[in-house]
């Protein structure tokens, strides 16, 4: 199985070569860390360590925000190992090198026994912990086989990609047996693993992380634009978060709507893909519409206009900045995105109907009246009703707020099952470590 894999890999990333060149060279996309996707260490990697490893994969921002808290907990918790942390994604590893530091974080290394043996011999990791749902079946076997123990946190199966597990079930199971623990979202989670074939009886329901995650410290940025909203007597602001392709144009015209009944108006957007950064900018060009680059903007008043999130890493702290908020990835088929950190500052929380990749925690918001769910031709109207009436808008925040108050815990059931995995009693690091 391992072998035709391995082949079978190697001649898609033949087959999708020019494709992988054209990003590079046009959008500068994957180049980073490409020695290291091959198997070559980072420098800080050159001696062998000097503490038992936790080696922690998060794929992308998403999930490097998700394991934050978690990082810093197996930090106390496991003061005698050292954490560190895998990316697929450059934005992923800009944001986790700022985390965790630049001397913990590396390029996870692409699915080949080759690339991956040196990482294993080098780092020799007491436990693995993949975030989310990451099964690279050369990695898991040679993991195993390396002596690691192995633990899937957060473990999620989406309606998209549950089809294709279960299409790959025979040859999937295989690779599955190499993980010793699963600690999943939801019920609904864990039934579809025990369905591609993890044993039922290395699955635990354990929470999600997303609803742990504290606020981020504000950056720089936050304030800086509080006060130039304030000098420009800006308002209402909408922060528009994640969008994908398709969903600039309907917003924007949505915030036109808004411009005509409050001339003062702000939307601070944050396209979801850095690569789409050229493009947005040239679709507000086109539509007229006044805007700021974050990435030029020199502190001025802003008001009347668009505060165009062109950097990383920024927009969950934007959030808190919001009259309402709009997250993306859900006016357009592509699956929504997380909707925990505006509701973390109890903004109210508009969202599209393309929602799957976050099912559990749509419906959870749901269930409590937590947010608003709209297709493209009401997002206008729901723009307005939400602006005008202060009393749905403030009550919508709230429960939002409750609604992550009501859920947060999952960090401790997981560190607990972690404790239980490494045959470690349950000790909670007193104040003092704290």
């Amino acid at each position: 199985m391992y072998v035709f894999y391995s082949a079978l890999l190697a001649v898609w990333l033949l087959i999708t070569l020019p494709y992988w060149l054209i990003q590079m060279g046009r959008h500068g996309k994957y180049r980073a860390g490409l020695a290291q996707r091959f198997g070559k260490l980072p420098d800080w990697l050159g001696t062998p360590p000097s503490k038992p490893i936790i080696w922690v994969h998060a794929v992308s921002v998403g999930e490097v925000l998700t394991i934050s808290g978690l990082v810093a907990e197996l930090r106390l918790r496991f003061p005698e190992h050292r954490i560190v942390v895998s990316t697929t994604t450059g934005t992923g590893q800009k944001l986790a090198r700022k985390r965790f530091g630049e001397d913990n974080v590396f390029y996870f290394p692409l699915d080949f026994a080759f690339t991956i043996r040196p990482y294993l011999r080098a780092l020799a990791p007491q436990l693995i912990i993949i975030a989310e749902t990451e099964f690279w079946p050369n990695f898991l076997r040679l993991a195993k086989k390396n002596g690691s123990k192995i633990a899937v946190v957060n473990a999620r199966i989406s309606d998209r990609s549950f089809p294709g597990y279960r299409r790959l079930r025979p040859w999937l199971s295989r690779a599955l047996t190499n993980i010793d623990l699963f600690l999943t979202q939801t019920e609904e989670d864990s039934r579809r693993l025990a369905e591609i074939g993890a044993a039922a009886q290395r699955i635990q329901i354990s929470g999600n992380l997303k609803f742990d995650v504290s606020p981020p410290a504000p950056p720089p940025i936050v304030e800086s634009l509080r006060s130039a909203f304030y000098q420009a007597s800006a308002g209402p602001i909408l922060v528009c978060g994640s969008t994908v392709d398709d969903e600039e144009p309907l917003l924007l015209r949505a915030f036109e709507n808004v411009l005509a009944s409050h001339p003062r108006a702000v939307m601070i957007l944050a396209p979801r893909y850095p690569e789409r950064f050229r493009e947005v900018a040239e679709l507000l060009k086109k539509l007229g519409l006044r805007f700021w680059r974050r990435s030029l903007w020199s502190g001025e008043a802003i008001a009347g206009g668009v505060f165009f999130v062109d950097t990383i890493g920024e927009l969950a702290a934007l959030y808190s900045l919001g009259t309402l908020a709009f997250v993306g990835g859900s006016l357009v088929p592509r699956g929504g995105h997380n909707i925990i950190e505006p509701a973390q500052y109890g903004v109210p929380i508009i969202i599209g109907t393309h929602t799957e990749n976050f099912r559990d925690v749509v419906s959870l918001f749901r269930a409590q009246n937590a947010l608003k769910v709209v297709g493209p031709a009401e997002l206008p109207l729901a723009f307005m009703e939400l602006i005008s009436d202060e009393g749905e808008r403030m009550a919508l925040g709230r429960r939002a707020a409750d609604t992550i108050r009501a859920q947060q815990g999952a960090t401790q059931r997981v560190l607990v099952a972690l404790d239980a995995l490494l045959g470690r009693s349950a000790v909670t690091p007193d104040a003092s470590a704290q």
